[in-house]
């Protein structure tokens, strides 16, 4: 993996017009600017057209020291190339809209009990904690302030709704910040899908397909094919499938993150080469999701072809 450089600014947050849903005011926060990018649907156009893969860092690219979901680690993984990160959106119990995967704090944060039951300025004042279980001294992150640093960035962020907030929320709070060109929503099942477009057909979004009746199905319940990436799921590879999206039009997506010991990141990697990621991108794929992102980076070159010809 290639490396930019770019400036680095300090970035006043308070002014940018959050949705209640976000919460109160973000802070300073330090980001770095790249050039400005192709449109969401054109850059994955652009990847689909030149044979590049960008690589998604699941949970936002944990590493040692830098826990899931905030934004420094977010920092760490776009200093090292990666330029899309997967995050899970929550809700506290006073409407803000924070970035956490589990129902509980346990886990990941020094905080106990349910993140729902929990209050902003409880949340806020808590440490976040790395996969290994130290203590970072970052803490969680508001989804706005997330917002604004992808778009003074240029990263994407996957937006990944946890059940104690809503689709409508998130929308709101991505507008507020107007962040449209850095956000995919995530959808699970068809009529998640449907309910994102009613929204506002023009998100990015990915939604389960595997072909042209998948896409006009899809079509028919409001989602624009421009707008769409079609998710081919975790298990095993399916070029078949991604040859048929890409004729329509529609980027694949698919997964090699899971279980640790079980996923196909610790198959593919255990022989310490890349070629079966190289593979995946020789056969059309176009948005890789992995628990592995440095190391993926490290090995690749389809993710450096799609930076070259489309740029982020």
């Amino acid at each position: 993996m290639k490396r930019f450089a770019f400036s680095v600014i300090s970035l006043a947050l308070t002014a940018c017009g959050a949705a209640e849903t976000a919460g109160p005011d973000a802070g300073v926060q330090t980001a770095t600017i790249s050039s400005p990018a192709l449109p969401l649907p054109e850059y994955f156009d652009c990847l689909r057209e030149n044979g590049g893969m960008a690589i998604a860092a699941h949970r936002g690219g944990p590493d040692k020291g830098f826990p899931e979901n905030a934004i420094e680690t977010f920092q760490h993984g776009f200093d090292k190339g990666i330029r899309v990160f997967e995050i899970d959106i929550a809700e506290t119990r006073d409407g803000v809209l924070t970035l956490m995967h589990d129902d509980r704090l346990n886990r990941t944060t020094t905080g106990r009990g349910y993140v729902s039951d929990t209050d902003w300025e409880t949340m806020s004042g808590l440490e976040l904690e790395d996969n290994d279980g130290r203590r970072t001294g970052f803490h969680p992150p508001k989804l706005t302030d997330a917002l604004l640093w992808a778009k003074q960035t240029g990263a994407v962020l996957e937006l990944d709704k946890k059940p104690t907030t809503s689709f409508r929320n998130i929308a709101a709070a991505v507008k507020a910040a107007d962040a449209a060109e850095n956000v995919i929503f995530i959808s699970y099942n068809d009529d998640q899908a449907a309910e994102i477009a009613a929204i506002d057909p023009s998100f990015m979004m990915t939604a389960s397909a595997y072909g042209d009746r998948d896409v006009a199905k899809l079509e028919g319940r409001g989602i624009d094919r421009t707008r769409l990436i079609g998710w081919t799921g975790v298990d095993e590879p399916k070029a078949y499938a991604w040859k048929r999206l890409i004729k329509v039009g529609v980027e694949p997506a698919f997964g090699t993150l899971g279980r640790k010991g079980e996923r196909l990141d610790d198959v593919y990697l255990a022989d310490g080469d890349a070629s079966e990621y190289e593979a995946l991108a020789a056969d059309g794929l176009v948005l890789l999701a992995t628990d592995e992102p440095y190391r993926v980076a490290d090995l690749i070159k389809a993710d450096d072809v799609g930076r070259e010809a489309c740029g982020r």
